[in-house]
């Protein structure tokens, strides 16, 4: 019965602030304020075929559908967001951009062929230090508004690979080769699979992932990522 009043109290001396602004939350707002999360620099790419994110991977890998949420640009609302999460640990955010991507593919028709979502896995020291993989954060979030599976071990990281940040794009590829195997434990015959990421640069990371799990042919591949950068 105190729940309210003790809540109401930690409210007002711990406000929990927006992530943007800094500004306070208010109702049901969550990460973002109702002005902020305006701001959100969402593509619309989920609403056409022919988008930027497909574009980038055109050629490179076969794949039934590609997009990505919003754009990711240097001192953008996103890049601010997915620095917090990556390097402060605020993995609610993670959850929250998750479930808002979510929310625009169920207005899509091609994500009712989805049977599992795949984040790109962390080497595990890599992850054992971080002490979480953001992306599969991100498609815990997608899936809790979709509700299709996660699977965190159908893809394997072999081998930890060196920062992709200041790297070329042939230079990517290079360092992203065979950096990923397919689980053969996992039950992913026949399965059409979401590929998902926090962001789309120049697509090496993702097409090294898609090349692993179409080593069993029968699987079909879709990527969604929440930011693409600028090529």
């Amino acid at each position: 019965m105190f729940t309210p009043f003790v809540s109401g109290l930690s409210h007002l001396f711990f406000p929990v602030v927006c992530e943007g602004c800094d500004k306070p939350l208010v109702g049901a707002e969550e990460i973002l304020c109702i002005s902020c999360a305006a701001q959100l620099p969402e593509t619309g790419f989920h609403n056409y075929e022919g988008n930027e994110a497909a574009l980038r991977l055109a050629g490179r890998i076969p794949f039934i559908n590609a997009t990505a949420f919003a754009h990711f640009t240097d001192d953008g609302l996103l890049q601010h967001l997915l620095h917090g999460l990556k390097y402060q640990q605020k993995k609610g955010t993670a959850l929250y951009l998750g479930r808002l991507f979510g929310q625009q593919l169920l207005e899509t028709a091609w994500i009712k062929n989805i049977d599992v979502i795949i984040p790109v896995p962390l080497h595990p020291k890599k992850e054992a230090k971080r002490g979480f993989n953001q992306s599969s954060i991100i498609a815990d979030g997608m899936a809790k508004v979709l509700g299709i599976p996660v699977s965190t071990t159908g893809l394997l990281r072999t081998r930890e690979t060196e920062s992709q940040t200041q790297k070329s794009r042939t230079e990517r590829v290079a360092n992203m080769k065979d950096a990923f195997r397919i689980n053969p434990n996992e039950l992913l015959k026949h399965k059409h699979i979401l590929i998902c990421d926090d962001v789309l640069t120049t697509g090496a990371t993702i097409e090294a992932c898609a090349l692993a799990l179409l080593a069993e042919e029968t699987i079909k591949i879709s990527v969604a990522t929440i930011g693409i950068a600028a090529s």
